[in-house]
Formats: C-alpha cells, sequence, structure tokens
C-alpha cells in the first residue's frame, strides 16, 4: 500500500529511499540502506527480514538482481511482496509480486528502482521515474524527494496519504561525522506527508548542511561589527574569548553548530543570526 524509490547519486557515495504511504509511519518499516553497500524498500505485505538479508548479500558484491532473486526465491510469502534494490554500482532490481493489489509495478534504470502497490495507476511510477530523471543536478535527498512528489502529485497510493519517510546514507556523512546516516526524516501521520517531508528535509539542511566553501565571508571589518552586535543583542556579548567563541556559543543553542569554520561565518548562519534578533522583543521602556 505504498510507492518508494531506491537509488544512488551519480559518484556512488550516497544512497537512498524515499517512501509515502497511506499507512501508518511507512518510513518506520520499508527503507534500510547501509554506506557504501546498497539501498533496499520492502513493502506491500512487507517481509523486513529483506532488509538485513539484503544488506548483507549486497556487502559480499551480489549483484542488486541477484539480491531480489535471492530474497523472493527463498519467501513462500513472495507472491504478496515488494521490494527493491539498488547496490553502489549497476542496476536497480525491483519484484512485484502477482497477488499485490493493483495498480501495482516496478520500474527499474541504472542506479535506481521503484515500486508501488495499490496506486492510482501505473502512470504513478512513470512520474516517479521521471521525476528522478530530471533531477540530475540535484543532491540525493532533494533528487528522491523530487522523484516522490512526482508520483505524490501524479496520484499516488489509491486510497489517499498519511505517511513519508527519507533515509539517506553516506560514509561519515552523519552528525559531526560520527556516524553514516546523511539524513533520517519521517512523517508518521500528516494530511500531506510529502510536502511535510520537504519542509522538514528544508530545516534539516539548513541546521546539518555542510558550508559552501565558496560562499563563506571573512569574519573581519564590516562583516565581524555586524555579526558582533547581533550576537550582543541575541545575549552572546564577544568577550576576551573572541568573536568565534562567542559564535559557537550561539550557534550550539540553535542547532547551527555544524556549519561554523573559525575564522569565517556561513551566510546561512547569518541569515539565521539576522532572523533571530529580528525576533528578540524589545525591552519595555520604564513607566
Amino acid at each position: 500500500m505504498t510507492f518508494s524509490i531506491v537509488a544512488r547519486s551519480a559518484d556512488g557515495r550516497r544512497l537512498g529511499v524515499a517512501v509515502a504511504s497511506r499507512f501508518l509511519a511507512a518510513g518506520a518499516l520499508v527503507p534500510a540502506a547501509e554506506a557504501q553497500v546498497g539501498a533496499i524498500a520492502t513493502q506491500a505485505h512487507a517481509n523486513l527480514s529483506y532488509r538485513p538479508q539484503g544488506l548483507a548479500l549486497l556487502r559480499t558484491g551480489v549483484a542488486a538482481v541477484d539480491v531480489v532473486a535471492g530474497l523472493v526465491a527463498a519467501d513462500p510469502g513472495r507472491d504478496d511482496r515488494q521490494l527493491g534494490v539498488v547496490g553502489v554500482e549497476g542496476v536497480g532490481a525491483t519484484w512485484t509480486g502477482p497477488r499485490c493489489r493493483p495498480w501495482a509495478g516496478g520500474q527499474a534504470g541504472d542506479g535506481w528502482a521503484a515500486q508501488g502497490n495499490i496506486l492510482a495507476g501505473p502512470h504513478v511510477l512513470d512520474a516517479v521515474r521521471d521525476g528522478w530523471l530530471a533531477g540530475e543536478a540535484l543532491p540525493l535527498p532533494q533528487r528522491l524527494l523530487a522523484a516522490l512528489r512526482a508520483g505524490d502529485e501524479a496520484g499516488g497510493d489509491r486510497r489517499g496519504r498519511q505517511s513519508a519517510g527519507l533515509l539517506v546514507v553516506e560514509r561519515h556523512g552523519g552528525y559531526a561525522g560520527t556516524g553514516d546516516e546523511l539524513v533520517n526524516l519521517r512523517v508518521d501521520d500528516h494530511p500531506d506527508p510529502v510536502t511535510e517531508l520537504g519542509r522538514l528535509l528544508d530545516i534539516h539542511t539548513m541546521m546539518f548542511g555542510r558550508p559552501d566553501p565558496a560562499t563563506l565571508l571573512d569574519l573581519a571589518g564590516p562583516v565581524a561589527d555586524e555579526v558582533t552586535a547581533l550576537l550582543a543583542a541575541a545575549g552572546h556579548p564577544v568577550d576576551a574569548a573572541g568573536l568565534d567563541d562567542a559564535l559557537a556559543a550561539w550557534a550550539g543553542l540553535e542547532n547551527l553548530e555544524e556549519r561554523l569554520v573559525p575564522g569565517r561565518i556561513d551566510p546561512v548562519v547569518l541569515t539565521q543570526l539576522r532572523r533571530g534578533v529580528a525576533r528578540v522583543p524589545a525591552p519595555r521602556e520604564a513607566t
């Protein structure tokens, strides 16, 4: 009762899954991914054992099409399952059991596979495919979301909308480089889950995205003067420890520490600092 896409970035460093469904918390059940290994979606009458078993096969170098063949061959419930698999290279692979509720099917190509059941029609997966192919210039999380949004706008799950999820992995791509989950977002119960997922991804990217070196501003001259004044207004005056420390103290409270660069400032951080100060109410005059 779901549609999904599994895919990898052009360089193979990132792998991910995007899913939407008229089912509570589909993002908790459907996706699995491992950095430098592959990504999997299990749905319809989902077999959650496909996730660890499929990743184990991918880890040993088995191609996606052979992973799908092996998993479904060993499963007596395969006729009620859907499965999508992508590895770090080669074409993706998908399986739709003959007893999946209509409309059900899948498509696959180099580095991606899309599948869905109880859909408004085959045009939903056409839209997912076209959304994926048209997003070549986007980072993988945004590209997966664009493909999911295209399928949703084409009718998606014919029963309606309830949940969505996005999982993207990259070796050392997680918070502070201490994990591999670059993005792991879920909308478990919402009237417009794909739109809400997009809102969450925007916030995630703002908070945890890495700064673009080409856009960084030197903390000197007028920029330093402005940042110093803004920090003071926000309750973080610059003291003997210096501007970097005061900025870090403020950014830590705002969850923007991933965007800090000593001696420089990310324009995203500066924008948030300006907005934060603009929201601080002016002190009341004594009466």
